[in-house]
C-alpha cells in the first residue's frame, strides 16, 4: 500500500491528549505503557512495531478493550464485576504533542484507501494501512475514531511511547468511580 507524501502530509496534526485513558489487563499494572505484539486494529502484519491505544474517555476504553462485540445481538446488555476483576486503567498524557495521522474525517478517502480502515470489524486492511503509515513516515501514530464510539483515540507507535508519552498508575477498573457512567453511556448493567 503506497501512501501519497502530499496527502500524508496535509492530514499530520500536532496533537497532545491530556488524561487520556487506557485500559488494560491489570495483571500488566506494573508496566502501564508496556505493549506486545498483537492483533489490533493498526499492529503490525508481521510484528515489526508495537502500538499503544489510548482513548478519550473511559467508556471508549472499555468499549474497545473489554467489550468489543460481545453484545452484538443481545438484548440484555450485562456486565458482571468478575468479568471486569481482570482489567485496570491508567491515565495516559503526552510530554509534547505527538504526530499524527488524523483519519477522524475524511483521511481515508482522501489517501484513497479503502474506508473500512477505520470503521470495519474486520482489521487485515487496518492492520496493512498501520504498516504502510509505519514504513513510509516517521509520525507517531494515528488518530482516528473509534467504530464503537465515534469518539477521539490514539494509536501510538512504540518509537513514540517512551520519549513522549507519560502514565499514572493502573487501577483496578471495578474501584472506578466513573466506570457505572462509563457503562451507562454504552447502555451496560453492571451486575
Amino acid at each position: 500500500m503506497d501512501l501519497d507524501p502530499d496527502v500524508v502530509a496535509s492530514l499530520v496534526v500536532a496533537y497532545q491528549p491530556t488524561a487520556y485513558l487506557r485500559v488494560t489487563p491489570i495483571a500488566h499494572r506494573a508496566t502501564p505503557l508496556g505493549m506486545g505484539f498483537g492483533k489490533t486494529r493498526f499492529a503490525s502484519p508481521t510484528d515489526a512495531f508495537k502500538l499503544l491505544y489510548i482513548a478519550e474517555d473511559l467508556a471508549t476504553s472499555v468499549a474497545e478493550a473489554v467489550i468489543r462485540d460481545r453484545f452484538e445481538g443481545a438484548t440484555a446488555r450485562e456486565l458482571t464485576a468478575g468479568e471486569l476483576a481482570g482489567w485496570g486503567a491508567a491515565e495516559v498524557s503526552t510530554q509534547i504533542p505527538l504526530r499524527l495521522l488524523d483519519v477522524r474525517t475524511a483521511g481515508c478517502f482522501l489517501l484513497g484507501v479503502s474506508t473500512d480502515i477505520t470503521g470495519a470489524k474486520a482489521q487485515d486492511e487496518s492492520r496493512q494501512f498501520g504498516q504502510a503509515v509505519f514504513d513510509q513516515t516517521d509520525l507517531d501514530g494515528i488518530l482516528y475514531l473509534s467504530r464503537l464510539t465515534r469518539r477521539i483515540c490514539v494509536a501510538v507507535y512504540d518509537r513514540a511511547v517512551a520519549s513522549k508519552l507519560d502514565a499514572g498508575p493502573v487501577h483496578e477498573l471495578e474501584t472506578l468511580a466513573a466506570l457505572v457512567p462509563a457503562l451507562a453511556a454504552l447502555r451496560v448493567v453492571l451486575i
